[in-house]
């Protein structure tokens, strides 16, 4: 790819979009952008774009346009079956994401997670365990940071920790982690994949450069990921939270790489069985890149967790609140419910992805859940779930400040209202962060009124 000399379109002037357009700009290349949904933001970063030199497209006119140019770069919030894609592919045109650009002009090594749940925990861990090693590090991709925008950051004695979506994992073609990370794998994103057979290849797809130098860290309690074994070429490490492997695993309340004992599992304070995984999968990740065993047992023991997942906000009248706006599937939510120490008042909804909630709702009913409020664009379908799994004590509200009220009224002391909306934010919200705000902004308006 010679950027001064190829023209380019970006689709999608989203973060990523931002970010991928004002590096080909910064870059001397001719750059068009276009964006079918224009809110706020998205003219504001298109009118600072075209100060800098950006060409607008009409989306209306895009399907025709894509011939006048030979790389699409489209924003992770853009499927890869969308109609102006779809005019580029018929083109011959090449299609790449912000990450694949950003990838393709970095030299660093890049440690690459990616899976349904636990992505941005185990990122934040492995960076954490590397700035305690005082290697530089940068935190990239789906975490909210483009891969594209740190690349100033970046040489060839920085780690890139990048957290990756099944959607960027759409577009990546050339990318090639030195580690891969496969946390775990569930029912998501099927309004978009449409079935778990493409959900499954598309989180398998980080695997598919890797080369005998390079390792595969694998869930090997997770028996879709443990199957990834088979087909990569890099060399696979497991962790498991049941069973000694080759890798890391746990054994009489002691967290080892292979036999080497790393820490003591009581003294960390990131807690849930589910935290225990992503700790694993960081403490391999820890060993691979030659991280001293003392540095990575300081690193995770001192480690507190990430803001919107199962995080304590403050305690209302004896009613603890706690944001868990990050689970945006039902998997997510189920390991929430599991960590409760106290009786909740479960918030859900939001808007759907094609998951079925039936599970969600079965786990309610085992959990120490009083009540469940529903709200946002989901909250009829998760209704029809939990008449399906005769679930009890089911509320409805129309958005999520309305939910917060009802919840705080239906909650009794000693209980604790818990965000897990096992949905996406997109309703009501840019994202599931925007999401987590409001919710710490509604909880301090009903502290204020009492």
């Amino acid at each position: 790819m010679y950027l001064e000399n190829d023209v380019f379109m970006v689709l999608g002037i989203s973060k990523s979009g931002f970010a991928a357009a004002d590096f080909l700009l910064s870059s001397g290349a001719k750059c068009y952008v276009c964006d079918e949904f224009k809110n706020d933001d998205v003219l504001m970063s298109m009118s600072a774009l075209k100060e800098r030199g950006a060409i607008e497209v009409d989306a209306r006119d895009a399907e025709v346009f894509v011939s006048n140019i030979d790389v699409l770069v489209l924003s992770p919030g853009v499927p890869i079956d969308n109609r102006i894609s779809l005019a580029a592919k018929k083109a011959g045109k090449r299609i790449i994401g912000e990450m694949e650009l950003g990838y393709i002009n970095s030299t660093c090594p890049v440690v690459a997670v990616t899976g349904t749940n636990g992505k941005t925990t185990t990122c934040s861990l492995i960076s954490s365990i590397l700035d305690k090693a005082r290697k530089k590090n940068v935190l990239v991709g789906n975490i909210g940071v483009p891969y594209i925008s740190k690349l100033s950051k970046m040489d060839r004695s920085t780690v890139a920790v990048a957290e990756v979506s099944s959607f960027q994992l759409e577009t990546l073609s050339s990318f090639n982690p030195h580690v891969a990370v496969v946390t775990n794998i569930s029912e998501d994103h099927l309004s978009r994949h449409y079935n778990m057979q493409n959900y499954i290849y598309l989180k398998n797809k980080i695997l598919f450069n890797q080369k005998e130098s390079e390792y595969s860290v694998l869930n090997y309690d997770d028996y879709v990921v443990r199957g990834f074994a088979e087909k990569t070429r890099g060399k696979v490490i497991f962790f498991s939270a049941k069973e000694k492997v080759r890798g890391a695993y746990v054994q009489d309340d002691l967290i080892y790489f292979n036999d080497d004992a790393i820490m003591d599992r009581r003294l960390i304070r990131l807690k849930g069985d589910h935290n225990l995984y992503n700790i694993l999968a960081a403490v391999a990740v820890g060993k691979l890149l030659n991280i001293p065993d003392n540095v990575i047992a300081e690193a995770v023991i001192e480690f507190k967790g990430i803001k919107h997942r199962i995080e304590y906000i403050k305690t209302i009248d004896g009613i603890d609140f706690i944001n868990d706006s990050k689970a945006t599937n039902p998997d997510s939510t189920i390991k929430a419910m599991a960590s409760l120490a106290k009786p909740a008042v479960l918030l859900l909804g939001g808007r759907d992805k094609g998951q079925s909630f039936d599970s969600l709702m079965e786990a309610c009913n085992r959990a120490m859940v009083e009540k469940v409020v529903l709200f946002g664009e989901a909250r009829y379908k998760l209704l029809k779930a939990a008449e399906r799994a005769e679930t009890k004590n089911i509320c409805i509200a129309s958005n999520l400040y309305s939910a917060v009220s009802l919840a705080f009224a239906e909650a009794a002391s000693g209980q604790c209202v818990l965000l897990s909306p096992a949905c996406s934010s997109f309703d009501e919200f840019s994202g599931y962060e925007e999401r987590g705000k409001r919710f710490e902004e509604y909880i301090n308006a009903l502290c204020d009124a009492e």
